[in-house]
C-alpha cells in the first residue's frame, strides 16, 4: 500500500497539532500550518525538493510575523485590577474623624475603617482622602 505525500504531511500537521493542544506553544500550530501548506504543494505534484522548501517558508514566515504581532498584544494589554487592588487610587468622603489611630471613610458606596499614612495628619467628616493601600479591612488614606 503506497501512501501519496500529501497525507504524510496532513498526518504530520495533525502529530504538530498534538503538542500544541497539550503544551498551548503556538509556534506547534505554526508548523503545523506548514505542514498543510506542505500537502497542498504535494498534493499539486511538486517534488519533495519544493514541498520541504514550502513547508519551510511558510512556518518560518509565520513564526517570524505572527509571533512578535501576538506578543505585542499580549504585553500591551492593561491588567484589570480587581478586589481591595481596584480601590486603592479612589477617592472617598471622611465619615468620622480620620488620623493614624483609625475612623471611617466611605469608599466606593462601603463604609471602610481608615486611618492615615501619616500618623501626624488628620482629617475631618465630609473632607475628600486619597486611598493608597489597603491594610486588611482598612484603608490608608492621604
Amino acid at each position: 500500500m503506497d501512501i501519496d505525500a500529501w497525507i504524510w504531511w496532513l498526518i504530520g500537521a495533525v502529530g504538530l497539532g498534538i503538542p500544541l493542544v497539550l503544551t498551548a506553544m503556538p509556534e506547534f500550530g505554526m508548523l503545523a500550518v506548514g505542514a498543510v501548506a506542505g500537502a497542498v504543494t504535494a498534493a499539486l505534484g511538486f517534488g519533495i525538493v519544493a514541498q520541504v522548501i514550502v513547508f519551510a517558508v511558510v512556518s518560518v514566515a509565520l513564526i517570524a510575523v505572527v509571533r512578535p504581532v501576538a506578543a505585542r498584544h499580549r504585553d500591551g494589554r492593561p491588567g484589570l485590577a480587581t478586589g481591595v487592588d481596584a480601590l486603592k487610587g479612589r477617592q472617598a468622603v471622611v465619615l468620622e474623624r480620620v488620623d493614624g489611630q483609625g475612623g471611617r471613610i466611605k469608599l466606593a458606596g462601603e463604609v471602610w475603617s481608615a486611618r492615615t499614612l501619616d500618623s501626624g495628619q488628620s482629617f475631618e467628616p465630609g473632607e475628600q482622602v486619597d486611598v493608597v493601600d489597603i491594610d486588611g479591612a482598612t484603608a490608608v488614606v492621604m
